[in-house]
């Protein structure tokens, strides 16, 4: 069912970027090179992006510990008076740009304090589903590939961020009334994914149940079910193996191979995921947990929604 425009004022159009804190820069150019992303040097900080696009997705920051620092949100050029009226309407209060953040657009806080910024930016969510591929060959044709010419995984750009909250019901209400996302699908309390109401994926942010804020994972589309394979092997080569995969999960439906980072979370090879049109009512529902995780594929570890930042803190 097709609406003509999302209520409650503004909304957000992408996930423009995330900030990370890690504890060694060197350590983190090496995983996410060999994830399959362009990993650039700036001024004492690691930046990311793919190859072929222009965005910059994640900014690396050296630190002590490993730290989600902030999340930044694209909105359309002349949106931001409405976001600041917006704001003020619904008594959320702006901050001043952090000690790690970047200065412009309008700083607030998520109800666990974590920082936020939206900013004008150009739209880097899908104005379409993403193209998914297979490869195939007829009858008498050879379709091998010797492991050792497998090809590199590239991933063609961010897809969603799974952020940490203490309370998934209330953040689902809070980023519907103050950035404008809807909520595509939701198990209990205990997870929830929302998507943006100008075209974008089944979920561009998801939210998971802890005691406290971090980053679970970031997730990178990639263009078929062998490259999620792929993928995974490679960085399982690299010892990057205690993650969760190959599979397909229910809510979003998207293939998954969840690889494990040096600091106690996850980068996700992931393709075929739903997609919001712009302006489509999702008819969001809440869906039983032992009917919702994944429709197949081997179980996750049993460490695997640990929030090791606040452990680590």
């Amino acid at each position: 069912m097709a609406i003509s425009e999302s209520a409650g004022g503004p909304a957000i159009h992408s996930l423009d970027h995330f900030c990370l804190t890690v504890p060694d820069l060197d350590e983190a150019r090496t995983f996410f090179t060999e994830f399959g992303l362009d990993v650039r040097a700036a001024n004492g900080t690691l930046e990311l992006y793919t190859f072929g696009h222009p965005h910059r997705w994640a900014v690396l920051r050296p630190g002590g510990r490993k730290k989600l620092e902030y999340i930044t949100f694209g909105v359309f050029k002349g949106d931001l008076d409405r976001f600041r009226e917006k704001f003020a309407a619904l008594g959320v209060e702006t901050i001043d740009t952090p000690a790690n953040g970047e200065p412009g657009g309008i700083w607030f806080r998520n109800p666990d304090g974590l920082p936020m910024q939206v900013i004008e930016a150009e739209k880097c969510s899908p104005d379409t589903k993403a193209e998914f591929l297979t490869r195939s060959v007829g009858p008498g044709e050879c379709a091998a590939i010797p492991r050792s010419k497998a090809p590199r995984v590239r991933p063609r750009r961010l897809s969603h961020f799974l952020l940490f909250t203490s309370d998934v019901m209330r953040d689902i209400a809070f980023y519907e009334r103050t950035l404008g996302l809807k909520l595509s699908d939701r198990s209990a309390d205990a997870v929830a994914f929302l998507h943006g109401v100008h075209g974008s994926d089944h979920h561009l942010l998801a939210l998971g149940g802890s005691t406290g804020p971090g980053m679970h994972h970031s997730s990178w589309d990639v263009g078929s079910i062998q490259e999620v394979g792929v993928g995974g092997a490679h960085m399982a080569s690299l010892g990057y193996d205690k993650g969760w995969g190959v599979g397909q999960h229910v809510l979003g439906a998207n293939y998954f191979q969840y690889v494990p980072d040096p600091w106690g979370s996850y980068a996700e090879y992931s393709c075929d995921i739903d997609f919001v049109p712009a302006g489509f009512d999702w008819p969001a529902a809440d869906h039983p947990p032992e009917d919702s995780m994944f429709l197949w594929g081997p179980p996750p570890p049993e460490n695997f929604i640990a929030n090791t930042e606040l452990q680590d803190a």
